[in-house]
């Protein structure tokens, strides 16, 4: 069995499956040193909203101002709740009442991991349990955690046994069995830069092309001062072999590539298309590229680096 598959997953009821559609809020909580920094991490990649370490009575107040307010430069909102407060227990009861009075789509993923894991983890990291300095020891206020905690799993829609997890399979993990988030993870991003080797290639790439054998538009006197994103450069470079055979495999290949990309968690991939002087061959692709991928259903954006200076 592959790591990713051994953690316990408990899926969302198909009650709560039916809220899929509304704004999504999250409380990411759980046992300390299970990974609940990892998850917030994730979400904040994602563009959401958020809040490490808020006070229980709080929450409610920022749920509601969020679901009333559906602010538009973010996707969500995460809040990362532990025993960090003393009284976390206590205020939890009150504040799920308060929340389930409120217009709040609220999504609760609990994350948690072997009590030898999670000492394993303190012992690599050296740093304190929230309920050690109490006249006990790590093993004995990991139980406590557990025993105070429980009220919160038992109301939790994702449970995650974390003790065999990379931070790449709590990706996958939110990605593959949190279906509140289909949408949000529905597309990899996709940046595309077209550039020019004369002037150095884009050191962010994650998949660089050279097409340089491609014809040159530069030794045609009538082409020579347009640009890629022109017609009569495009059909040029592209019109006939072998820049059609080559468009056509390569979008076989990302068709290929992308989704492996996206299965494995990944959320944004940078490819360069590179031509000598990033006016003509690498603009024309980038640009046909680009169109191929959106109506694909991929998050496109474009960057002609160095279109000024070919």
């Amino acid at each position: 069995m592959e790591p990713h598959q051994q953690g316990l997953i408990r899926d969302l009821p198909d009650n709560e499956k039916d809220q899929a559609g509304c704004y999504p809020v999250i409380i990411v909580t759980g046992l300390s040193g299970s990974g609940k920094s990892t998850a917030l991490n994730v979400f904040e990649d994602l563009g959401f909203f958020c809040v490490d370490g808020l006070p229980v009575s709080l929450a409610p107040t920022i749920m509601e101002l969020f679901s009333r307010e559906n602010p538009k430069n973010f996707r969500g909102l995460a809040l990362g709740m532990d025993l960090r407060q003393s009284s976390f227990a206590s205020e939890w009861s009150r504040a799920r009442e308060q929340i389930s009075r409120s217009r709040t789509c609220l999504q609760i993923i609990y994350l948690e991991a072997a009590s030898e894991v999670l000492v394993r983890r303190y012992a690599e990291t050296r740093r304190p349990h929230p309920l050690e300095g109490q006249g006990i020891g790590l093993e004995q206020a990991l139980d406590k955690e557990k025993k105070l905690l429980e009220p919160l799993r038992n109301d939790a829609h994702l449970v995650v046994d974390t003790s065999h997890f990379t931070i790449h399979d709590l990706r996958r993990t939110l990605k593959e069995k949190w279906v509140c988030l289909d949408q949000v993870f529905s597309g990899i991003r996709v940046h595309i830069i077209s550039f020019g080797f004369k002037y150095g290639m884009p050191s962010e790439a994650d998949m660089v092309q050279d097409l340089r054998f491609l014809p040159n538009p530069f030794f045609k006197p009538e082409l020579k001062n347009l640009s890629g994103s022109d017609q009569a450069i495009s059909e040029y470079v592209l019109g006939q072999d072998p820049g059609s055979s080559y468009l056509e495999k390569y979008k076989d290949f990302l068709g290929f590539i992308l989704p492996l990309f996206q299965k494995e968690g990944r959320y944004r991939l940078t490819m360069a298309f590179g031509c000598t002087g990033g006016r003509h061959r690498s603009v024309a692709v980038a640009e046909n590229m680009a169109e191929f991928l959106k109506e694909s259903g991929y998050l496109i954006s474009v960057e002609h680096r160095h279109l000024q200076l070919g």
